[in-house]
């Protein structure tokens, strides 16, 4: 077994990085840290991760990958990832508990890449 911190990075195919760069800053608190002519690379919000918004006609197409998730902190921040969804006109899709005391949250951002938000 080789030692990682996990699964820090994410490389998602956008229509304009800049659009991408505006969604999840607000929904997420994520930070630019490097840029070039048909990419953005931000960090967050996770101490280790790295999403990239790489310009591609291929945005938004699914693969083998259905969602990807971000787990909250504490069971009554899905209150505030629901009110920040809506005030940036996040389109959601579902939400509800999978257990009592488990709320979760799935969005879908601007090429339409659906986001889990859960507590567990």
């Amino acid at each position: 077994m080789i030692k990682t911190y996990g699964l820090t990075h994410l490389n998602l195919e956008v229509a304009d990085p800049e659009r991408s760069l505006r969604f999840y800053e607000q929904m997420f608190g994520v930070r630019e840290y490097f840029r070039d002519e048909n990419s953005i690379q931000v960090l967050g919000p996770g101490e280790k991760d790295v999403i990239a918004f790489v310009r591609s006609s291929k945005a938004g197409t699914v693969g083998g990958i259905s969602h990807f998730g971000f787990r909250l902190m504490a069971p009554e921040d899905i209150v505030e990832a629901i009110e920040t969804a809506k005030s940036i006109g996040a389109r959601i899709l579902r939400s509800g508990e999978f257990a009592p005391g488990y709320p979760y949250l799935y969005v879908a951002d601007p090429d339409n890449y659906e986001i889990e938000i859960w507590y567990e």
